[in-house]
């Protein structure tokens, strides 16, 4: 099942995206007298039973909302903790000729740094060298410390297409990252999360166009640790919580990989369009 996030009438509506367009979960629940989520956590914290809920205002519903004409929200709102995970691709780590890490090597994004699908983002001033990144992002959905790698993907409620924006000049201007990847709007999400029962993550193409161009063209098979490993890692020192985002590591093909007479960074007026099979694609245009 696929799920949306969307704004209506300045309030933040929980949708199931569907072949015929954006089921309003509220509406099409109240019309039809169904108990269903009508958030996002709510649909996260009630696992299987919420997600039973939804199918069957899914079953029941008779309107939809045209694709185009709904303004998204990220998928999901208020993350406690956003996670990346850098050099995890092996084309990646090989066209920044760096050596294979032993760990998952982590940082992190803020909540200011959150952007929808269709979302225009602005690019910080005082700074050149923008870059995309495009990855499977892990939505966490129950509460996991110290989990074994076997039971992993069982804590995962769902999957979303992320796009780990870069500020290269400033991630490598201090041997911290920080900076040039929390910028606001530089993590966006989306279009849906598809929930877990629906996919195999670890066998998904992972592509990024820059305006209808195709510049990374990658499959998560090519993970050096794959979604279970990060989890399970991750949990042994922080305990993940329902909601908690996880970018998983992008492959080859993004700007700063490319020798340094062919590099040519985004700039205001690009496109970039993240492409996760099974998820959809996520477009963003910068300004």
């Amino acid at each position: 099942m696929k799920l949306v996030n969307f704004k209506q009438n300045g309030s933040l509506c929980l949708g199931i995206q569907t072949e015929q367009g954006i089921i309003d979960v509220a509406k099409e629940a109240a019309v039809h007298a169904l108990t269903a989520p009508s958030s996002m956590a709510a649909a996260i914290a009630g696992g299987a039973a919420a997600l039973e809920q939804l199918r069957a205002v899914a079953k029941q519903a008779r309107q939809f909302l045209p694709e185009d004409a709904v303004a998204y929200a990220p998928c999901v709102a208020n993350p406690e903790k956003i996670l990346c995970v850098g050099l995890n691709y092996m084309s990646h780590r090989d066209e920044c000729n760096f050596e294979q890490p032993e760990f998952p090597v982590l940082f992190s994004k803020f909540n200011n740094a959150l952007a929808a699908h269709k979302e225009s983002v602005r690019l910080p001033e005082g700074a050149v060298k923008f870059d995309y990144e495009a990855e499977l992002v892990i939505v966490i959905g129950k509460e996991a410390s110290k989990v074994a790698k076997e039971e992993a993907l069982s804590y995962v409620f769902g999957y979303t297409a992320g796009n780990d924006l870069s500020v290269r000049d400033l991630q490598l201007r201090t041997s911290q990252w920080l900076l040039g990847k929390t910028c606001d709007q530089f993590a966006p999400i989306g279009p849906c999360l598809v929930t877990a029962d629906a996919l195999d993550p670890a066998n998904l193409s992972v592509q990024c166009r820059v305006n209808g161009e195709l510049r990374q063209d990658g499959n998560t098979r090519d993970m050096i640790f794959d979604c279970a490993t990060i989890i399970s890692y991750v949990s042994q020192y922080m305990t993940l919580k329902p909601g908690d985002l996880i970018f998983s590591g992008t492959p080859s093909g993004v700007v700063l990989g490319y020798p340094a007479d062919k590099q040519v960074w985004l700039k205001a007026g690009d496109e970039v369009a993240v492409t996760i099979e099974q998820i959809g694609t996520l477009v963003n245009t910068l300004r």
